[in-house]
């Protein structure tokens, strides 16, 4: 069952911040994020696992092969907003590749406008844009 979907502890946190902007007007926000996320992007636990490598890979500051994880996840489903959002923000924070960010960012709201993490992160680094 989901039971395995669990994030273990200290993990996830771009995903939990990001699912707990998604799910804001959700009144209990359960830390058992998985099933959520399942249910809402039909996330394959494979999916999962490689989205909390990513992250893990992106806090130990091994950009390259967390990049590597995402870009081979939106390789194999173009449309993994979880992935594109993660590569937003790749590109975004860690790499202050700016316009790359925004594109990913882009993607997202293609997909689904209503977005909020992704609007207000491509607003960010706009503004960002704007400064130079």
């Amino acid at each position: 069952g989901d039971m395995n979907l669990t994030l273990r502890p200290l993990r996830g946190r771009i995903l939990i911040s990001y699912f707990k902007k998604f799910e804001r007007h959700r009144t209990i926000f359960n830390y058992m994020a998985s099933p959520t996320w399942k249910n809402t992007y039909s996330l394959s636990p494979g999916q999962i696992n490689q989205l909390e490598e990513a992250e893990d890979k992106m806090e130990s500051m091994e950009i390259t092969a967390a990049e590597k994880i995402l870009l081979s996840m939106i390789k194999s489903d173009p449309n993994c907003i979880p992935a594109l959002n993660v590569l937003g923000h790749l590109n975004g924070r860690y790499l202050s590749d700016f316009e790359i960010a925004i594109e990913f960012y882009d993607k997202v709201l293609t997909l689904e406008p209503e977005n909020a993490w992704a609007r207000d992160e491509r607003r960010r680094f706009r503004r960002y844009l704007d400064y130079d």
